[in-house]
């Protein structure tokens, strides 16, 4: 009986050394830092700055990178990986990389995890909502809805997780300007073949990137379309192809990515096209809404 106990007892300790472990793991960088900012010396924090504004610069930079960027001393990147409560920078990176790993993670290994190691999904989704919002600020919208004012045609292409947000804009988009079409990957070379240089691609795609959306969204550049790219990395092939692309978080909901910063996206998208185009579009909404009308398209409770 009491060997019973101590094995059971041992299976606990493991279990609770396991689940500290993994929630050491899930701990944000910004999390890390905050714990010892009132510590950090101004070089540190400068090193600080730098690590929150690109967190890929340690999971894929080497110490001279992050040095430079910081305008600091290698020893100085070797003293704050420390103060983090790292052994050494070494150590700092492979704990970053396996943080990436972990929200990168496919559907199947997240489902997988162990009882009580879920995510935060409200906490992680306040936060995603808060951070495309400070991304897609004044200056940025202005910058990726220009092409869409302009273009002739606009071409809307998505992966299969962001779709929520392609056809957010294809609903708002089409009904302050023509010429709007949400294009279905197995029909991108034939739908595609008419597109010119006139025109605009809006391509939405995070982690993991479909090839047929990248591979397209490669294409219709070669063509001469203006590239708009909603993504979720620097390091997002589709970042690479354009200049009019911004970075969105986008958490874990369960095994699967969230919807919501995509959809946020576009109906920003959309508020600032509509804004821009102005009065213009007034007899447009108009004549929709007697159609609507006319067509009984609602649901009318004295029917």
């Amino acid at each position: 009986m009491l060997c019973n106990l101590c094995n059971e007892l041992y299976i606990v300790i493991v279990r609770l050394k396991q689940s500290i472990q993994i929630r050491i793991l899930i701990l944000s960088i910004e999390e890390r830092i905050a714990a010892v900012g009132i510590r950090l010396t101004p070089t540190e924090r400068r090193i600080a700055k730098a690590v929150l504004e690109d967190p890929t610069l340690i999971a894929f930079g080497t110490v001279s990178q992050l040095a430079r960027e910081a305008k600091t001393s290698h020893p100085s990147i070797v003293r704050f990986a420390t103060k983090l409560g790292f052994d050494g920078y070494s150590d700092l990176r492979k704990w970053v990389r396996e943080r990436l790993a972990h929200q990168l993670a496919t559907p199947g290994q997240r489902i997988r995890l162990p009882k009580g190691m879920e995510t935060d999904v409200k906490g992680n989704i306040e936060q995603a909502i808060q951070t495309s919002f400070a991304t897609l600020d004044p200056e940025t919208l202005q910058r990726l809805a220009r092409p869409i004012i302009d273009a002739e045609r606009v071409w809307i292409l998505s992966g299969e997780t962001s779709r929520a947000g392609a056809h957010a804009l294809l609903s708002g988009l089409s009904m302050v300007r023509d010429g709007v079409h949400l294009i279905d990957p197995h029909n991108f070379g034939r739908d595609l073949s008419g597109a010119t240089d006139r025109d605009a691609a809006v391509v939405f795609d995070f982690t993991r990137y479909r090839k047929s959306c990248v591979f397209a969204a490669r294409a219709l550049r070669d063509m001469g379309v203006c590239l708009v790219s909603i993504t979720d990395s620097p390091l997002s092939p589709l970042a690479s192809i354009t200049e009019s692309w911004c970075p969105l978080d986008v958490p874990a909901v369960g095994p699967f990515d969230s919807s919501i910063p995509a959809v946020l996206a576009a109906e920003l998208l959309v508020l600032e096209v509509a804004g821009a185009l102005g009065s213009g579009i007034h007899s447009r909404i108009d004549r929709l809404e007697r159609l609507w009308e006319q067509t009984e398209t609602f649901y009318d409770s004295d029917d």
